[in-house]
């Protein structure tokens, strides 16, 4: 395998223990608003957020070279 498969294997294991571990209630404040959800919802679109800006990113740059 190739050291960067491995790095993401190792990454995505760690994000699941990471999430796995964290199962309570939070409520956050946003503007007016207050929210109360799982912290392990709010962990996986924080998640999905730094991955797809993440590729969009390495796509941007891909195409200008």
């Amino acid at each position: 395998m190739k050291a960067k498969t491995i790095a993401v294997i190792v990454l995505i294991v760690l994000a699941i223990i990471l999430i796995l571990q964290n199962t309570g209630v939070v409520e956050y404040s946003v503007l007016f608003w207050k929210i109360s959800m799982s912290r392990i919802i709010w962990l996986i679109l924080i998640l999905l957020v730094g991955f797809i800006s993440g590729y969009l990113v390495a796509m941007q740059r891909g195409q200008k070279q």
